[in-house]
């Protein structure tokens, strides 16, 4: 019973069994549901679990979700990794070594908290991303040293304040702007030396006003710029005669905070002291 002219909906590749070849209902376990009508069967070309592509697959379960614990271990990746989308979540944790990471981005989107953190050293990246942005907090201590800086950015995001600390000196400049973004002091005054322009502009802006003169004669001119803007008294006083006219004139002539922050990551200003900090 090979299936030919089958109606295919539009967009869809056509129909081809997971193996190569034309499908071929007769050696399908339910090839029954070729009698049953509309939602409560199948139909190659549109529905089928046999097919190579993930589309059919996935409307065959979306029909057929009572069916997904028994397709776990099935040898198409596709159809393990949608049945994992579909089966009983205590059947998942059977799924923790499969070799495929698809497999195991569904365990990372659905297992339970007791489990998830099994996954927290999985080999792809974006099975632990996943995880990351699930697990628990205190979970999250384990994935801090990740070689990925985007996992170790959602680390950052999501760490308790109390352990963020240990995240200070991490290779990569966009994890260190957003622990910037979330310390709180003193660990945020460590970070005031930052080798990142804009790791230290981040600085600027979250420091106490007391504590901002640390940051006033910063080789870079956005650094001071916040300073400029932000303090008072002596701080201020400090930077009238700055080489730079924007800070000089921060409230009056200097633009908002956020351009200032486009400007500092997209590297389309030029303005700069043109001292490189160490």
């Amino acid at each position: 019973m090979s299936v030919e002219n089958v109606r295919v909906p539009g967009g869809d590749i056509a129909p081809r069994h997971w193996q190569g070849g034309p499908l071929d209902c007769a050696g399908c376990g339910y090839v029954r549901f070729r009698e049953l009508p509309a939602e409560h069967g199948c139909g190659p070309g549109h529905a089928c679990m046999q097919d190579a592509y993930a589309r059919r697959i996935e409307r065959f379960f979306h029909w057929h979700p009572e069916l997904a614990n028994k397709q776990l271990a099935h040898p198409y990746f596709e159809v393990r990794a949608i049945a994992a989308s579909h089966t009983d979540v205590f059947c998942l944790p059977a799924l923790l070594g499969d070799p495929d990471e698809m497999v195991r981005l569904q365990l990372a989107l659905r297992l339970p908290q007791a489990q998830l953190a099994r996954l927290i050293y999985d080999p792809h990246r974006e099975v632990r991303i996943r995880v990351a942005q699930r697990v628990s907090p205190a979970a999250l201590v384990g994935m801090r040293g990740d070689s990925d800086y985007g996992m170790r950015k959602w680390v950052v995001q999501r760490l308790p304040l109390a352990l963020l600390p240990q995240m200070i000196g991490d290779a990569d400049r966009v994890v260190r702007m957003r622990l910037a973004e979330r310390l709180d002091m003193p660990a945020l005054l460590r970070i005031a030396d930052d080798s990142e322009a804009e790791v230290r502009r981040i600085v600027a802006e979250r420091l106490p006003a007391t504590l901002l003169s640390r940051l006033a004669f910063d080789p870079d001119w956005r650094v001071r710029w916040e300073v400029a803007r932000r303090g008072a008294g002596e701080i201020v006083a400090s930077l009238v005669d700055d080489v730079d006219e924007v800070v000089r004139a921060p409230r009056a002539e200097a633009p908002a905070a956020g351009e200032v922050a486009n400007l500092m990551t997209t590297g389309q200003t030029q303005r700069s002291a043109g001292v490189k900090h160490g």
